[in-house]
This record gives C-alpha cells, sequence and structure tokens, in this order.
C-alpha cells in the first residue's frame, strides 16, 4: 500500500498541474509536501511507537494515511491546491508512522538470520505496488479526462478507495495475534540518544551514504515525477497524460525486476562494483533521452528504473557495514536522508521551468554520478579510516 501510494503521486502531479496551471517547480510541492514528512515525522514517529508498540503502531500509521486520503475529498471540492499539499503531509506522516513500525517489526518476527530476506520480500510487495499504482491510477484519475478539461473532482473516488483499504488494513492488523517482540524501535529516533558512544561522523562511508541515500531517493522520485509530462513532450512522444501514465508502470516495474536480477549478480560481483555499473548505466541512458527524441528518448529514460533496482538496498547496507552498536543511529540517519525525495525534484522543477524539461534531466544525471563514485571508491573510505583506528589503539 505504501509503495502504492507513492507511485500514485506521478500520476497525482501531471493532474494537478493541469487542473491548477502550475510551473513545474509549483507542482513539485507534491513531492516535496510528501517527502519532507518522512523527515519531520521520523523521529516523534519512533518515540510514539515505542510507546504504544509495532502493532498498534501499523494501526495507527494506516487510519491517519487514511485520513490524509478522506482529506482529498475538500481538496477536491474546494479546489484549493494547498489543501491537497495539507492532505499529502497527514497521508506521508501515516506511510511514515507505518515504515517506522513494520520494519523492525518484520525483522523481529522470526529468526534473525533470516531477517534481510525478510525485508526483501516486503520490498518486492512495496514494488509491486509502485508498478500496479500508475496504471490503475492513470485510469481513474484521467478517464474523465481525455480531450476534456481536468477537473480536480476526478481524484476523490480514487482516494476514497485508498482509504476504505487502508481502514480495512488497520482493522485487520490491529486484531491479529503476533508474538510479543518488545517496543524498541531502531530508528531515526535513536539520532539523539544521549548515551551514544561514537559521534557518527566517526564513520565517513556512513556520512557519505547518507548523501548517497539523498540523492538516489531524489533522482529516483524526480524522474518518475517528470515521466508523464515528458512523455507528453512534442520531441518525446506527444502523448495524452492518460496514455503516459501506464508506461511509469515500465519505469517502476523495471526496479521490481531488476532487484531479482541484482540479488542473482551480487553472489558474483561484489556490490560496490555493481553499484557502480548501474550508475554508469544511469548517466548514460540519461544522455542518449536527453539528446535525442521519439521512442529513443522514452525507453532510455524508462531503463533507467531498471538500474535503480539495487541501488537503495546496496547504499543502505555499505553505508551500515562496521557500525557495530551504532547500526540503529546509522539507519536513523539514512531514514533521515529520504528527504531527497523531497529536495531535488523541487531543484528539477525549477530547471525545467528555466532551461526545458529534457535538459533538467541533467540533475538526476549528476546524482547517479556521484552514486557510482560511492560503489566504487566512497564505501571504500570505511576500511582505510577503519584500519586507522585500529592502528592508533594498538
Amino acid at each position: 500500500m505504501w509503495g502504492f501510494i507513492t507511485a500514485l503521486n506521478d500520476i497525482l502531479i501531471p493532474h494537478l498541474k493541469s487542473v491548477f496551471s502550475l510551473s513545474y517547480t509549483q507542482a513539485m510541492l507534491v513531492q516535496f509536501c510528501f517527502f519532507m514528512a518522512y523527515f519531520l515525522v521520523s523521529v516523534p514517529a519512533g518515540r510514539i511507537v515505542d510507546k504504544i508498540g509495532f502493532q498498534k503502531g501499523i494501526g495507527l500509521g494506516l487510519l491517519t494515511a487514511a485520513a490524509g486520503c478522506l482529506l482529498f475529498i475538500p481538496s477536491a471540492l474546494y479546489t484549493t491546491y494547498w489543501m491537497f499539499l495539507g492532505a499529502l503531509f497527514i497521508l506521508a506522516a501515516g506511510v511514515t508512522i507505518l515504515q517506522v513500525a513494520a520494519n523492525p517489526l518484520v525483522t523481529l518476527l522470526g529468526d534473525p538470520d533470516t531477517a534481510e530476506s525478510r525485508l526483501t520480500m516486503t520490498q518486492a510487495f512495496n514494488s509491486l505496488g509502485t508498478t500496479v499504482a500508475p496504471v490503475i491510477g492513470g485510469i481513474l484519475i484521467f478517464s474523465h479526462a481525455e480531450g476534456s478539461v481536468q477537473s480536480a473532482d476526478s481524484v476523490i473516488v480514487p482516494y476514497i478507495g485508498l482509504a476504505l483499504v487502508l481502514i480495512g488494513l488497520a482493522a485487520f492488523l490491529v486484531r491479529m495475534r503476533l508474538p510479543e517482540t518488545g517496543n524498541h524501535v531502531p530508528s531515526a529516533a535513536d539520532l539523539l540518544d544521549s548515551k551514544a558512544k561514537a559521534p557518527l561522523k566517526n564513520y565517513p562511508h556512513l556520512i557519505l551514504g547518507a548523501l548517497g541515500i539523498f540523492l538516489y531517493v531524489g533522482a529516483e522520485v524526480s524522474i518518475g515525477s517528470f515521466l508523464v509530462n515528458y512523455l507528453g513532450e512534442d520531441s518525446v512522444m506527444g502523448m495524452s497524460e492518460g496514455q503516459a501514465s501506464k508506461y511509469i508502470a515500465y519505469y517502476w516495474g523495471g526496479a521490481m525486476v531488476g532487484r531479482f536480477i541484482g540479488a542473482i549478480l551480487m553472489q558474483k560481483i561484489t556490490p560496490g562494483k555493481l553499484l557502480g555499473f548501474n550508475s554508469a548505466a544511469s548517466i548514460a541512458l540519461l544522455l542518449v533521452s536527453i539528446f535525442s527524441s521519439g521512442q529513443l528518448a522514452m525507453w532510455s529514460v524508462l531503463l533507467v528504473g531498471l538500474c535503480n533496482s539495487i541501488m537503495f538496498p546496496t547504499i543502505f547496507s555499505l553505508a551500515l557495514k562496521g557500525l557495530g552498536k551504532d547500526t540503529s543511529r546509522g539507519s536513523g540517519l539514512l531514514c533521515l536522508a529520504i528527504v531527497g525525495g523531497a529536495i531535488v525534484p523541487l531543484l528539477q522543477g525549477i530547471l525545467a521551468d528555466s532551461i526545458g524539461l529534457q535538459l533538467s534531466f541533467l540533475l538526476p544525471m549528476l546524482c547517479y554520478l556521484y552514486i557510482g563514485f560511492y560503489g566504487l571508491a566512497g564505501a571504500a573510505i570505511r576500511a582505510r579510516k577503519a584500519n586507522e583506528t585500529i592502528q592508533e589503539g594498538i
């Protein structure tokens, strides 16, 4: 569900841009409000879940997200953009609470040695949501708008449906009997732990990894956010919004398929090298898309989704290596870095308004350039610094 909700923004953005006659910068406030919630709500969400427990925390997250969905009704009826942004923030706050509660719960429900495989499985469901959302959202939101003036009212039915599903899930999960796991949440709240021994700046590979997460999430979200408008450009495919929305599934679906391919390749190729290769491929594909037209421009940008597949978990794991007891605090820092999904799309919106939409894709290309550096060199700083620390200790 949270994958579905996140990818649905890619349909919502061009729709609201058309309804309210927004600039690209103004339209990207959708992602700014959505991902800023991750940054602002993560710490208080961790404290809340610490008090009420994982299971009730999941219920609270789902109900908060449902409330955000229902706020789309007055936003559409009053046709007010700032109300949509407020509804999105509340919706994202619910998703943040859900993520803070669900991720650690998944790791605790079973053998600790297989915790990573359980998290990988949940990510597969997340990818399924991001893949089907553009298709379903495009049909529901754009179906009444083909060849006519778009109306804000077309979002009401999809988001009421989302709210009902979220409320149903909350009722089911709160009643479900789960084993006792304890309540402590290894989340962003741990960043404020005054009893922590080592400052996180002592781990340069972690700091560089946090920047990598910031830029990766920013680039991935930014590309998805602009795809409908990009495919509608006369120099690309000149598609209607309804037609273009169906192709976003290839972008997010590529990420889902790529995770399975990446899992196999990582058995033979070191994660850093694979990260570097995927980053180089992303840069090449974006360059082709920027300086071409027609189907070549379209398919080259859609294929970036396939390259994205292994980036987030690989950066995350490389950044946390060697942290020991500081792993949970490091994880908290990386979770806060997801705020890149708020900043990078907004910056690309400013570029699109000033130099054109096609050339604005140079910004995510620069993000992938840094990610390639991190995979090939930045993560290795951990080994050098660790060795220096050991030598000093001796």
